[in-house]
């Protein structure tokens, strides 16, 4: 297959990339600087979203566009932050439309990621798919609009999949901050603990893209997340112990509001999110529960 993928120098893109390249498919990876990279007999960087560059002139006939672009989540969110986070993904998703829409033979899918804010935050409900009514917090408002716009690409006749990501596990992204202050012996759970985290290892990310694009039953929102949710405090015990550090120093949830601001919702507050679409459709989860995917990414 010809696949293209926007954010495809990302940590999830470079995942992504060789798990499609080492089952033989040929990846295209839009950027803003392709000059900084070196094309393989796999792999090539085609410019986008700068002046001059033509990418529907480039790229050959496609089978599939993955969307990873957007601004990290990662740093205090002041105004300028998050209108980065809004507009990167907006403006990324739109192009991708505007680039369908040139092509004369149309891509069979689109995978357009998304994230499992969309709920907003819960201590009670369990959101599947079926769940369809978004939050009301700035995350909630992001993705809602993320997840229309993608969905633009139905009009032009291509399956269309909104790919609502987790907590990213592996070793870049949450998970390494998640365990610096237990390698420092100061790990504990985040206020009460009682928090829900819908997480997912790395290669079940890249499987679970490909299950989208291979299996054409899969179309709308898909959780990317593990059949297994954590509490905030099963993940400080499992980390502890994999770790072989102690679990002892609780870390109360004003203290992280008082320095990441807004940003502390990712981890004072929460979602138990299940991926039900998958698990009906037969996708076999990697890593279904989290100790296995702590022990595989520490080992």
């Amino acid at each position: 297959m010809k696949i293209a993928i926007t954010g495809g120098t990302g940590y999830v893109g470079k995942n992504l990339t060789k798990k499609l390249t080492d089952r033989g498919d040929t990846v295209y990876i839009l950027t803003r600087s392709p000059e900084k990279y070196q094309n393989t007999d796999k792999v090539n960087y085609v410019g986008w979203l700068t002046e001059g560059t033509r990418p529907a002139e480039e790229l050959p006939h496609l089978d599939a566009i993955i969307n990873l672009a957007g601004d990290s989540l990662f740093g205090y969110w002041t105004k300028s932050k998050k209108d980065r986070i809004y507009q990167s993904r907006i403006n990324a998703t739109y192009e991708i439309n505007e680039l369908i829409k040139q092509m004369d033979v149309k891509p069979e899918v689109l995978v357009s990621a998304s994230a499992v804010g969309y709920f907003g935050t819960s201590k009670d409900e369990t959101f599947t798919e079926d769940n369809t009514e978004p939050g009301s917090d700035f995350l909630a408002e992001v993705t809602t609009a993320w997840e229309k716009t993608a969905l633009q690409a139905k009009a032009e006749g291509v399956r269309t999949v909104i790919a609502r990501f987790g907590v990213i596990l592996g070793s870049e992204g949450a998970l390494p901050l998640m365990a610096l202050p237990f390698k420092l012996y100061a790990g504990g759970r985040i206020g009460t603990g009682d928090q829900w985290l819908s997480w997912i290892h790395i290669k079940d990310v890249a499987g679970m893209i490909i299950f989208a694009i291979d299996n054409q039953q899969v179309e709308g929102p898909m959780h990317v997340t593990s059949p297994n949710p954590v509490t905030n405090k099963e993940m400080s015990s499992a980390l502890a112990e994999v770790l072989r550090k102690p679990d002892w120093l609780p870390v109360p949830s004003f203290i992280l509001k008082l320095f990441l601001g807004e940003m502390s919702i990712l981890v004072v507050k929460g979602q138990k999110v299940v991926p039900e679409k998958a698990m009906i459709l037969g996708y076999r989860f990697n890593y279904p529960n989290v100790r296995e995917a702590l022990v595989e990414i520490f080992k």
